[in-house]
């Protein structure tokens, strides 16, 4: 045993000592390889594709705590930051996106940054994300009517019906107990959770000449664009953008009407208002799978189900 190993030994430094500079070949290519892989499975990950985990009921029926879902990011084109220096507490978005297959549409389920940390004003957290359902693209106006949306440019179902349906159903007098007024950010617009709208949703070069009730419901948007203020002006009977007078405002960017499928117990764009089109990560395309929190069991029957 003892001459095998010495014979091994032998071998080895002879191979060496002959062949030295191949070994150094071999093995600095060897190292490029395996970083070469793993550079290349993380640029997939980061351009193509991402998990997330659902944490909440929002979006029941259709999506459940547990389900683990992947989030395709090259349908509107994947995000790519230009500032690294992240900071909790949510601040700018620096980044430019890649090319897209194609436009974001009614009903995709998407997962995106949440708009408000903190729920103070429209700003950036980069690991604070969540998962709705798109109900309003840019330049729509969407309705709450009696808890069933409308979207004056899309004519078929949005969300679940059976959920709107059930929303309907509860008596006003009930839903206003419930927290049902829609106050947090709409103050004076009294909308409530059954009855919303008319709500344009602001796309880029828009022009929009402000009432009163625009100014509340478009200051965080005009506040991200300009960082400037956007007030009303009783005694002018105008909309003042930084203390002066502002005739009309052209928007500079796209945003979004999000809400849960789970209409009845769901925090979306009902409540804190629209997300900016570079908010948004990408849209789920599948439950990888499932696992049931309070018996870590998996559940089979969502596995590689789609959305």
């Amino acid at each position: 045993m003892k001459s095998v190993i010495c014979n091994i030994a032998r071998f080895f430094s002879y191979f060496v000592k002959h062949y030295k500079n191949r070994v150094l070949v071999m093995g600095v290519t060897l190292v490029g390889v395996y970083l070469g892989y793993w550079l290349i499975h993380f640029s997939t990950l980061v351009m193509v594709t991402d998990q997330f985990i659902i944490p909440t009921t929002s979006m029941f029926p259709t999506l459940i705590p547990g389900d683990r879902v992947i989030v395709d990011k090259t349908i509107m084109g994947a995000r790519i930051y230009t500032d690294f220096h992240f900071r909790k507490g949510g601040q700018r978005l620096d980044c430019f996106r890649t090319k897209g297959r194609r436009p974001l549409r009614h009903n995709d389920v998407v997962v995106f940054n949440f708009p408000r940390p903190e729920w103070k004003e429209i700003c950036f957290e980069i690991n604070n994300v969540w998962c709705k359902r798109i109900l309003a693209l840019p330049g729509d106006t969407l309705f709450v009517e009696n808890g069933f949306y409308r979207n004056n440019n899309f004519d078929g179902t949005l969300g679940v019906i059976e959920n709107q349906k059930k929303l309907a159903d509860i008596p006003d007098s009930v839903l206003m107990t419930q927290n049902g007024y829609i106050t947090a950010w709409l103050v004076p617009v009294k909308w409530t959770i059954k009855n919303m709208g008319p709500y344009y949703i602001p796309r880029n070069g828009d022009v929009i000449r402000f009432s009163p009730n625009d100014v509340t419901l478009y200051h965080d948007i005009v506040k991200l664009e300009t960082d400037k203020e956007l007030t009303w002006n009783w005694e002018a009977d105008s909309a003042m953008l930084d203390g002066k007078c502002i005739e009309s405002y052209t928007f500079q960017g796209n945003y979004y009407f999000l809400a849960g499928d789970n209409v009845l117990d769901s925090t979306d764009s009902r409540f804190w208002g629209l997300v900016p089109e570079d908010y948004i990560v990408g849209v789920v395309k599948m439950i990888f799978y499932s696992k049931n929190k309070a018996t870590d069991k998996v559940r089979w029957d969502r596995f590689l189900k789609w959305v």
